[in-house]
């Protein structure tokens, strides 16, 4: 296991953040894109609204990299050797497009208890401050849960636009990634991005997220899968890998564990918003 450096670690236990973390070359990582846009041609309903949830689940491009080695060793040394896949999300920004996310904590809906578990965030472009990467608000996570207000944004990409008021902006830092490298977060970073103002798609694949198997859910029901380790505590239910590209009875599951996310999302809320 090669793993995150002392060093590294120091700096995500000081900041509740990581990057950039070298996973795949950039010619692994054009291999991946080029994979991704063919499954779009061929299968375009795959991963566009709600489908981009849990897509590790129905492709074999996203479960390999929820299952990668690299990206293993790095959570590896974060939260410990049984390592739990709870969920996974692929964030597509198009070309000057308006979509956003507001300033949240992953921690405040998701309902995973105790926090020993990240959010590991990898690029599949090139993902700059002209076209919308992630903000983060360095050593926000020590200070625990934060108001939000649900607001339910048409351009907002949270399912219910749920934002944290008042961010001092000025001394939140950009996540610039380049194709193939990484980026891990702490459950209460206070983090978000903005629109996508250039003229290429900026693409990033999230596995939200990977636990600690002492991690409970306490909202809801979800779905895991053994990454690595073993199951220590058997709070959840285990999924076997996908079977083949969008094959039927994968999907079905997938829809399943959608539908679960989403009693867990909107938990409390007012309504329904469109993930």
């Amino acid at each position: 296991m090669t793993g995150l450096t002392e060093e590294q670690v120091s700096f995500y236990n000081k900041n509740g953040y990581v990057a950039p973390i070298d996973i795949f070359t950039p010619e692994q990582a054009a291999e991946l894109r080029a994979e991704l846009e063919s499954l779009e041609a061929s299968h375009p309903d795959a991963v566009v609204g709600r489908n981009r949830n849990n897509v590790h689940y129905v492709t074999p491009l996203f479960d390999r990299i929820a299952h990668n080695s690299k990206i293993l060793d790095a959570v590896q040394s974060l939260i410990g050797p049984n390592i739990l896949v709870g969920g996974s999300t692929l964030f597509i920004k198009e070309p000057e497009q308006k979509g956003f996310i507001s300033w949240h904590q992953d921690a405040r809906y998701v309902g995973l208890e105790p926090y020993n578990w990240v959010t590991a965030w990898l690029a599949l472009s090139n993902v700059t401050t002209q076209n919308g990467c992630m903000y983060m608000w360095p050593g926000s996570q020590h200070d625990g849960p934060r108001e939000h207000v649900d607001t339910y944004g048409k351009d907002n990409l949270l399912t219910r636009g749920q934002t944290i008021m008042d961010v001092p902006e000025d001394i939140t830092v950009p996540i610039e990634l380049k194709p193939g490298q990484l980026s891990i977060h702490h459950p209460w970073v206070v983090h978000g991005s903005g629109h996508n103002l250039s003229k290429e798609r900026r693409i990033g694949f999230a596995i939200q997220s990977y636990i600690g198997a002492d991690v409970d859910s306490v909202l809801g029901k979800i779905y895991v899968q053994q990454a690595r380790g073993v199951d220590t505590h058997g709070y959840h239910e285990h999924t076997p890998r996908l079977t083949g590209l969008m094959q039927d009875h994968d999907v079905r599951f997938r829809d399943q564990a959608n539908d679960a996310l989403k009693d867990i999302f909107y938990k409390g809320a007012k309504k329904i918003g469109k993930y």
